[in-house]
């Protein structure tokens, strides 16, 4: 004779709740700059960092030349 488990409602939400879980795989990366670039992707920057950011990329002066043309000319 078979016997049916009845699940109590905790349970069956807890149930729930691992089955729609994320599973994550392991990921290997060729260099470190692939792993950057991969957590980058998937972090959000924080609104206030990227104010601030933002701020101090347009008080920065313009690149300069590079010596070689300077020396050397070119643009």
């Amino acid at each position: 004779m078979k016997q049916e488990t009845k699940l109590s409602t905790g349970q069956q939400q807890e149930h729930a709740a691992e089955s729609k879980t994320v599973k994550t795989t392991a990921q290997e990366f060729e260099n470190v700059e692939q792993l950057l670039r991969y957590d980058a992707a998937q972090t959000p920057v924080p609104p206030e960092i990227a104010k601030r950011l933002n701020e101090s990329v347009a008080k920065s002066p313009p690149p300069k030349r590079p010596w070689w043309r300077r020396i050397f000319g070119g643009r």
